[in-house]
């Protein structure tokens, strides 16, 4: 075991990924855009303002506007608003990661705000001394900008530190 960990919040922590594709495909319908399951995918992980690249580089005439503020409204309404499932096996590990006196970050491309509601709501904020979040970093994931910076203020090298993923974007 390492001394400290840094997990991803989104799909790792929180059942989140689900809630963010049917959010995504309900807006290509709703906005008469054809839902392209790669492109999706280049944006797990990223933050907004990659999604957006990515989106408005692969969808022709792409309505970055009302796309975004569509999905995002179904997605806060959902997500933040509303808890969403913990993943299986996570308030074990992070209570005897806790017992075992080993702190724990988050590294998640979500804003600050949004990502401390959605882990009050899911009672796990407890957990995480520190908290890295999308805004809070000037590169988002692949860049391990976010992660060498939790590693930090844990006060740990990061060679040090565990850092658990879900996303291609967050592994590379």
């Amino acid at each position: 075991m390492r001394d400290a960990v840094i997990f991803d919040m989104d799909g790792l922590l929180l059942d989140t990924e689900r809630v963010a594709l049917q959010a995504f495909k309900e807006t290509c319908v709703f906005l008469d855009i054809t839902f392209d399951h790669s492109v999706y995918n280049r944006c797990i992980g990223c933050t907004m303002e990659t999604t957006k690249t990515i989106l408005e580089d692969n969808i022709p005439s792409f309505p970055t506007k009302a796309f975004i503020n569509y999905w995002n409204s179904l997605y806060h309404e959902r997500a933040i608003e509303n808890p969403v499932p913990v993943k299986s096996g996570v308030t074990e590990f992070l209570t005897w990661l806790e017992r075992s006196n080993i702190p724990c970050a988050v590294a998640t491309s979500t804003g600050l705000k949004n990502a401390k509601r959605k882990l009050t709501n899911a009672n796990l904020i407890g957990h995480f001394s520190v908290l890295m979040t999308g805004d809070q970093v000037s590169r988002g994931k692949p860049h391990p900008e976010i992660y060498l910076t939790a590693a930090k203020k844990l006060g740990f090298s990061p060679q040090n530190c565990l850092a658990l993923e879900d996303s291609d974007n967050g592994v590379r």
